[in-house]
């Protein structure tokens, strides 16, 4: 069952189009990732689907209730995590907890189990009388996490949640949305900055102006530049870099660490020999040259530059 489901989507500011005619849907127990560059529509999409602004056209269905005609028992069925820690930090964790699901309307009996229960889940339990302003920023997200399920929302709304903590927080708060889905089957949609956050989503969609210009699973995704990237390592990398640009078929050449990755026209227009053998001739030495699996990176950066 598709809990979240747009159709024809558009919100304008003046004339800027932040959301243009976007479709999309996600099922119980799926992860949406929602990846574009910033001012793509990523956080006006979340605010449409939580209520936050009105649509100008298009429809709204989230778990079967349409947004427009019920607002608030389409609003029941959500939780929402924004991009800042939006709790009350001179309240404890707990009261945080009481007042979200007070607010809710669950009753005493209800909230206190819950709270328990989500506690426990994003192991909280031993500072439930600490101000969520003394929290780490790690512990914040997961308070923010706990209150926005604490009143058992259907779909959670992620804006961007990870950004600036570090990996292991990442990590932590990345195997918290795993059991999210896991336990209570909710559809989760996540905007998100980080391409290997995006290849953990059961399915991936970029939008660019608003627009949603391709959507699939992770591996469908990656697999519109089969046979298009050229891994390529040595020295020196710059020299290496200019070479690189200079070839007509190659559109684009990123740098990953020490190696860069060599976009193509089309597949298998260039082979690895060939690149080689037009290398040989510039002052640069090949330590390694080979068609490589595209990164989730390498399709969404080929995706911005084609459709600008």
């Amino acid at each position: 069952m598709d809990l979240i489901n747009t159709t024809n989507l558009c919100k304008s500011f003046g004339n800027v189009h932040a959301v243009d005619h976007l479709s999309l849907s996600v099922r119980a127990g799926e992860i949406y990732g929602l990846v574009g560059p910033d001012g793509a529509g990523k956080t006006t999409t979340l605010r449409l689907l939580c209520g936050a602004i009105h649509a100008d056209e298009g429809e709204i269905n989230l778990a079967g209730i349409d947004l427009r005609r019920r607002p608030e028992h389409a609003r029941e069925q959500i939780g929402y995590l924004s991009q800042r820690f939006s709790l009350y930090e001179d309240l404890t964790v707990m009261e945080n907890l009481r007042f979200f699901a007070e607010v809710r309307g669950l009753g005493t009996i209800q909230w206190k189990e819950r709270a328990e229960a989500m506690l426990s889940f994003v192991g909280l339990q031993e500072f439930q009388q600490r101000r969520a302003g003394q929290l780490s920023g790690g512990m914040k997200q997961k308070l923010a996490l706990a209150a926005s399920l604490i009143h058992e929302p259907k779909i959670l709304l992620l804006d961007e949640p990870t950004t600036g903590v570090d990996p292991v927080t990442r990590q932590d708060f990345w195997q918290l949305i795993i059991r999210v889905v896991e336990k209570e089957g909710v559809a989760v949609l996540l905007c998100t900055p980080y391409m290997d956050e995006a290849t953990r989503c059961t399915k991936v969609g970029f939008l660019r102006q608003g627009r949603l210009i391709v959507e699939g699973k992770p591996h469908q995704v990656r697999a519109r530049l089969d046979r298009r990237i050229i891994e390529v390592t040595g020295s020196p990398m710059m020299d290496l870099m200019n070479a690189c640009r200079e070839i007509p078929v190659v559109k684009g050449v990123q740098r990953f660490g020490d190696r860069l990755h060599l976009r193509l026209e089309k597949a298998d227009i260039l082979t690895p020999e060939d690149l080689k053998a037009i290398l040989k001739a510039k002052p640069v030495t090949i330590t390694g040259c080979q068609f490589i699996e595209p990164f989730l990176e390498d399709v969404f950066i080929a995706l911005a530059e084609e459709t600008e």
